[in-house]
């Protein structure tokens, strides 16, 4: 069995997944990522049809979450009760506080990423195989994304964690967005196959501000009106 390093401790508390910090994984550490998410996301427009906050839905691999949820089924009756997933959901947010949400955005060309308050809503659902954390990001204040955009990218810098939008309904718009709407931009596939050469003491000496993982994240543009 292979035991926890710190490096690894300190990615896995990034999203916080009790079972997984305390019961560990049996499986090799030699290929980048390590756990895969799905994402599913909502951006959310106030009645000054200025956007107001990003909704996700994340759903991880399936043995990421069979580890997840390792004993938390308290009362051993084979379902997970709202009440003991609850723990779970409120220890992911608080984690993930520390590396912004893993979600980025700001205005199309501008640099400096646009301010978050801490997450609304949040819970927890497993369905027997996988496992979703749902949760709200309001931001500090409205933005209206005008003709120009906004731009939403959900990664981690590290690239621990693969960050991937799904094939089917991977992000809406919701509330009053009259003429709004939202595209995803492939990133470079040539970033990918680069990523196969790299060894795993290169990705072990990445931190959260390395932002090596942007490289590989579907850009969502967010455009309201003519462009």
């Amino acid at each position: 069995m292979l035991y926890w390093n710190d490096r690894v401790q300190r990615t896995i508390l990034r999203l916080a997944f009790l079972g997984a910090v305390i019961f560990g994984f049996a499986t090799s550490l030699e290929a980048h990522p390590h756990v895969w998410a799905t994402v599913r996301s909502e951006v959310v427009f106030g009645p000054d049809a200025k956007i107001t906050g990003i909704k996700h839905a994340w759903t991880f691999d399936e043995f990421y979450s069979t580890m997840a949820v390792q004993g938390l089924d308290k009362n051993s009756d084979g379902n997970y009760a709202k009440d003991e997933l609850d723990p779970l959901a409120k220890v992911n947010v608080e984690s993930l506080k520390d590396f912004d949400y893993f979600t980025f955005i700001r205005r199309d060309g501008e640099d400096v990423f646009l301010p978050l308050k801490g997450p609304e809503d949040y819970w927890v659902e497993y369905d027997g195989t996988a496992l979703t954390l749902h949760f709200t990001l309001p931001l500090e204040a409205p933005l209206d994304p005008g003709a120009k955009g906004v731009s939403l990218d959900v990664y981690d810098p590290s690239f621990f964690v693969a960050f991937g939008f799904a094939e089917n309904d991977p992000v809406k718009i919701a509330g009053s967005a009259a003429g709004c709407a939202a595209q995803i931009e492939a990133p470079d596939p040539q970033a990918a196959e680069d990523a196969k050469a790299l060894t795993e003491s290169f990705f072990s000496q990445l931190g959260p501000n390395s932002n090596y993982g942007s490289q590989f994240a579907q850009t969502v543009m967010v455009t309201c009106g003519a462009q």
